[in-house]
């Protein structure tokens, strides 16, 4: 039986050191092997010129439909503003105890925010939004611990507030799930 594979997808520029500390980081929580591919597609056709954002609806399903035999979870990684309708804006999203996620690290750098670049904030921002992603897959839920990663996080400084880790409770949970 081969080891539980997760993939990592990139679909547009990320510099690889960025992109196998990522893998480094979600290996470490969940124990899974990572694989980091590039991918294409071509996002003018989910782009909503009402909102001037990224459908993230349209785009998790996009990466859904992808199929890598040997991953048990696909993550999709961009660099675009995403929406779901129901909200202004979001940092990333998953399918409870489904295959796939994605997410953005568009609203995790702090130029966005008119604060000076910093690669190591945003990288620890990804790494956070990639592996709570991905918790959803495994079926966890948004915690109450505020230092969960799995902690549900509505604007930037939530991310900020919390750990790149499951808690006791959530590391628990996903042990009862493997």
């Amino acid at each position: 039986m081969s080891l539980p594979n997760i993939t990592l997808i990139s679909f547009g520029f990320f510099e690889q050191d960025f992109l196998e500390q990522i893998a480094k980081a979600v290996q470490a929580e969940f124990d899974f092997t990572v694989n980091i591919r590039e991918g294409r597609i071509e996002l003018g056709e989910y782009y909503d010129p009402a909102r001037r954002q990224y459908n993230g609806n349209t785009l998790i399903s996009i990466v859904d439909s992808m199929t890598f035999p040997e991953s048990n979870k696909i993550l999709g990684l961009f660099n675009v503003d995403l929406f779901i309708p129901i909200l202004t804006y979001i940092f990333g999203q998953a399918y409870l105890n489904g295959k796939s996620g994605i997410a953005s690290i568009y609203r995790l750098s702090n130029e966005r925010y008119g604060m000076p670049k910093d690669e190591q904030i945003l990288l620890d921002r990804t790494k956070k939004e990639v592996i709570h992603e991905l918790g959803h897959t495994f079926g966890l839920i948004h915690c109450d611990n505020p230092i969960c990663v799995m902690r549900s996080s509505t604007y930037l400084e939530d991310v900020d507030q919390k750990r790149q880790n499951l808690c006791h409770n959530c590391k628990t949970k996903l042990e009862i799930i493997f």
